[in-house]
């Protein structure tokens, strides 16, 4: 199981606008136009058997009735149908759904875990969803992207919740299951498994997010504005603190597999089965060198270990495989050729394809 995600295509269209607002041509045009079926058919050339693709609530749904937008959903249909016509299967990702954000989680609580109206709008939104898209055994179903609870404990209950409602529409399609804060390896340790034998329980590994957020615009502390390398040791103030992980000290490919072993030891004691649907390194931040180590070292122990993995992202979105339009960009080295492609990164990931 390796391939790349679809982000900024029917999610996070926001942050396409924002990093090129003379040339966003619009919300329905840009679903239109920015990716086609030749994408699909080079992913499945280049040798990836699937994509994760994010959907955000809002950009397929009326806010205030939830009624369906049918001009968009039938982008999204055909969107399905031509990635499955290249043989490669699809994780549907909920991305953003009524009340949760996993960005503005950063910041602040999110009401999705509080309030029941955000839930039930949430429950319509993956009824309708899952009524759509659960009679495909290529579709894989993810009840949503990178959860910030307040506790384990509500995550535990909240994904139940979901589950159950999926359930009803869609009883043999796979479940992606992640955990609690943002999907994090160490927060396996808190998981609670679903009685529910056909579920994919998934991690996201942008650690240490010192190291691979660093310069990141939308990650507000000061001590993300620091360049530093990979290996490297990381020393932080006494006082500094942020929602998201100041992991200090040595990170190397050891530091990475103690981090793991939450996920490993999970999967063996329960004999279930487990990917990492994101990684990746913010790439303005550290140097080329630095990343392509952190790159290498987390794609061994993927290797070594049989753990699946989607990388984030095909296309834009300062992660990028591809980056068109993206002004920070524009005159990056690694982006100078006609398919403005980082062979560099491509040739990383494919090095270790099975």
């Amino acid at each position: 199981m390796q391939g790349v995600n679809l982000g900024g295509w029917f999610s996070q269209i926001d942050a396409i606008r924002h990093k090129d607002p003379t040339g966003f041509p619009g919300e329905l045009e840009h679903i239109r136009t920015f990716l086609s079926p030749e994408d699909f058919r080079q992913i499945k050339e280049w040798g990836f058997d699937h994509v994760r693709l994010p959907v955000d609530w809002n950009e397929l749904f009326h806010a205030e009735s939830l009624h369906p937008k049918e001009d968009v959903f039938a982008l999204l249909d055909r969107a399905v149908e031509d990635i499955l016509s290249q043989g490669l299967r699809i994780l549907l990702d909920l991305h953003r759904c009524p009340g949760h954000d996993f960005e503005a989680g950063l910041t602040r609580e999110q009401n999705f875990f509080t309030d029941p109206k955000e839930r039930r709008a949430c429950l319509r939104v993956w009824s309708v969803l899952a009524e759509r898209y659960g009679n495909r055994e290529e579709i894989l179903l993810e009840l949503l992207n990178e959860p910030v609870a307040p506790s384990a404990a509500v995550w535990n209950e909240v994904k139940k919740e979901l589950a159950s409602t999926i359930r009803a529409q869609a009883p043999k399609s796979t479940l992606v299951v992640g955990s609690n804060l943002w999907c994090a390896a160490a927060e396996f340790a808190n998981l609670e498994p679903l009685e529910d034998p056909n579920i994919l329980y998934s991690f996201h590994l942008y650690n240490p997010a010192l190291f691979t957020h660093q310069h990141a615009p939308w990650v507000p502390w000061p001590e993300y504005r620091v360049t530093r390398p990979y290996p490297g040791t990381y020393e932080l103030s006494s006082d500094a603190a942020a929602r998201l992980p100041l992991d200090s000290g040595r990170w190397d490919k050891a530091r990475l597999a103690a981090l793991l072993e939450p996920v490993f030891r999970f999967r063996e004691r329960l004999g279930v089965q487990v990917a990492c649907n994101e990684f990746g390194v913010y790439l303005a931040g550290p140097k080329p060198e630095h990343r392509d180590a952190w790159l290498n070292d987390v794609l061994d122990l993927f290797a070594e270990h049989q753990v699946g993995w989607t990388y984030w992202n095909y296309k834009n979105l300062d992660f990028g495989l591809i980056s068109c339009g993206e002004s920070l960009f524009q005159d990056d080295p690694r982006y100078a050729n006609s398919q403005r492609l980082d062979k560099g990164l491509l040739e990383l990931l494919l090095r270790t394809r099975s």
